[in-house]
């Protein structure tokens, strides 16, 4: 792939623009740390033009007719598909994921979330109150207006369309801040809103989390704000935005989310189930990855050596390659933080099987590489039991009674997702209800359904997505009462 220097990067008003600082970022490749793009690291004074476009365009936005912007949305979709080969290739050589599983969820995802809020836009309704039997009581629902998106690196296509879909839908304009470490698919995504969207209805401003991720944060006229990321920067993007005016944050955070394994499974299909909660198609960085496996004391032998001998066989290599089941890890700041944590479980007395390091071979000398690694005896005191990793890191703990497993799974700060796998029906709902997480699944993992709330508890995060209540979540709520029979003294 030849690099790529994008001179007009910025989406602002309908048109590619230069930015206003004379700062850029490199691209580069995960897998060879190859130079593959440079894009410009926006400025506070970007976020500001890209915010009066935005403010321009959505009371005209808004005015039109739902069905009428569910038509346009479609559209937008059609040519996001048309263009699904580019997108996914450029995605897998900007973020180091796999092409086999993002080829059928990332811009599938993006296409079917446009079309689901399309499809609700249209049903975004009030209601009337009976609070009165003399005067009329509405309620209509309003969009905020102008709506800012900071996306993640490990999907940052998916989440830039997929998850902007329903602001959009509701009547609102967006600015997305794609990540830093990969936005080169940004590119395309600039392309494709200029041409099929309202001019200023979608804008995109790249940049670093300090210039472009705090203007957004701190701007006065942006009243919604939703991010995906740490809980450290989910903090800094809530007091940012305190200090300057009252705003609408959603977040969804981080995860140190158990798969609680009763002693009735097959060893070998947890093994399974085991590596594909843990997500590492994308070396295990998302935030809803099951990183802890909480094994019943009856099976743990087999499942710990039914799921090291899996692992072990896992082929990395070229992202880009079908064939290849992990690849590296996005940047080599990140890789530095897996490998502290790494560290620090060693040093906690944590049972290592395997990985730890860079893979062996001269295939591995460039990248940044991390073998997939798994931890046995990890006990709730451990830096592995309490920590997100955000890497292909996994730490099997033992229980042996019920209430213990239920304790031990809700020993963290985190709350998002969570896995219970048995054959009894009682365990598995009784132990989904003592779980304190805002997803779970009972004998699956790590699937997303359209339509259904997907969001977390506690340091995970606030407000849910995917479902109609993101819709709702980008509206204000307005009451109106209509006096019929005029309150007012004689």
């Amino acid at each position: 792939m030849r690099a790529i220097v994008s001179q007009k990067q910025l989406l602002i008003g309908g048109e590619l623009v230069r930015s206003s600082g004379d700062d850029w970022i490199t691209s580069v490749d995960p897998a060879t740390e190859e130079p593959i793009g440079m894009i410009p690291n926006g400025t506070a004074e970007d976020v500001d033009r890209a915010f009066q476009a935005a403010d321009r365009a959505w009371p005209e936005w808004a005015q039109r007719a739902p069905m009428e912007r569910a038509e346009i949305l479609h559209r937008f979709a059609d040519a996001i598909a048309e263009r699904a080969e580019e997108i996914l290739h450029m995605e897998v050589q900007d973020t180091g994921n796999t092409i086999r599983p993002m080829r059928q969820i990332d811009v599938p995802t993006s296409v079917e979330s446009l079309r689901y809020y399309a499809g609700l836009a249209p049903d975004l309704r009030g209601e009337t109150i009976p609070a009165t039997t003399q005067n009329l009581h509405v309620v209509t629902r309003e969009p905020y207006g102008v709506v800012g998106r900071i996306a993640p690196f490990n999907h940052p296509f998916m989440f830039a369309v997929a998850r902007t879909a329903a602001a959009l839908a509701a009547g609102n304009a967006v600015l997305v801040k794609p990540p830093e470490t990969s936005s080169l698919s940004a590119m395309i995504l600039a392309e494709l809103a200029r041409d099929h969207l309202p001019a200023g209805v979608f804008n995109i401003v790249t940049g670093d989390g300090a210039g472009v991720g705090n203007a957004i944060a701190r701007h006065p006229g942006i009243k919604r704000i939703a991010f995906i990321g740490s809980p450290t920067t989910g903090r800094a993007i809530q007091r940012a935005a305190a200090e300057v005016t009252v705003k609408h944050v959603s977040l969804e955070l981080g995860g140190k989310n158990p798969m609680v394994v009763f002693p009735d499974c097959d060893p070998e299909m947890i093994a399974q189930a085991a590596i594909f909660g843990m997500n590492l198609s994308w070396q295990g960085q998302s935030c809803g990855s099951l990183s802890r496996l909480l094994v019943h004391e009856a099976i743990y032998d087999k499942v710990v050596a039914a799921l090291t001998e899996r692992v072990a066989s896992l082929k990395l290599g070229n992202p880009l390659s079908d064939d290849t089941d992990v690849g590296p890890v996005n940047s080599a700041g990140h890789r530095d933080r897996i490998l502290s944590h790494i560290a620090a479980a060693d040093k906690d007395g944590a049972r290592r099987l395997l990985g730890g390091g860079r893979p062996d071979g001269a295939a591995f000398d460039k990248g940044f590489w991390l073998e997939p690694t798994v931890y046995a005896d990890v006990e709730p005191h451990m830096h592995l039991w309490q920590r997100e990793v955000f890497g292909p890191v996994m730490a099997i703990g033992k229980w042996k009674t019920f209430d213990e497993a239920a304790e031990m799974a809700n020993s963290t700060e985190y709350g998002l997702t969570a896995a219970v796998w048995t054959h009894d029906i009682d365990d598995a709902l009784n132990m989904a209800r003592r779980i304190r997480s805002g997803h779970i699944w009972i004998n699956g993992s790590s699937m997303h359904f359209l339509g259904v709330p997907f969001g977390g508890m506690s340091t995970s995060g606030v407000g849910r997505e995917e479902g109609r209540e993101e819709l709702l979540s980008y509206t204000e709520v307005k009451s109106i009462n209509i006096m019929l029979r005029p309150n007012v003294d004689e």
